[in-house]
């Protein structure tokens, strides 16, 4: 597997794999296990996810940081990405965070995709 280095390829290689869904709904599943009240639809856009899932973590951020910490222990989110990225940025800290979340879920679908029994 090669890893996404930006949200489109992210995308792009979710869909052409035929699992943007199941992205989705591992996305859901460890928000709801982070007690965070987010439900994101399967059919939504990319566009309208990436805007949601940045501005939900920016109000983490800023609102809600232990929430925030745990979200990235439950979904997984490697330390040392996290603590390369720069904090003084909220905005751009929290896309750059959204990213890597994505880019965590979607190794864990494409995993599960390969070798589990879908």
């Amino acid at each position: 597997m090669q890893k996404p280095l930006h949200f489109k390829d992210l995308i792009a290689s979710a869909q052409k794999n035929s699992l943007y869904q199941k992205l989705i709904r591992q996305l859901n599943k460890d928000f709801l296990y982070a007690n965070i009240d987010l439900d994101f639809h399967e059919d939504i856009l990319p566009t309208s996810l990436k805007l949601l899932l940045h501005e939900t973590v920016y109000n983490l951020i800023q609102e809600k940081f232990t929430d925030y910490l745990n979200l990235l222990y439950i979904v997984d989110v490697p330390e040392q990405e996290v603590r390369k990225l720069d904090g003084n940025d909220a905005v751009k800290l929290a896309e750059d965070v959204s990213f890597l979340i994505l880019k965590r879920e979607w190794q864990k679908v494409w995993y599960k995709a390969q070798y589990g029994n879908n």
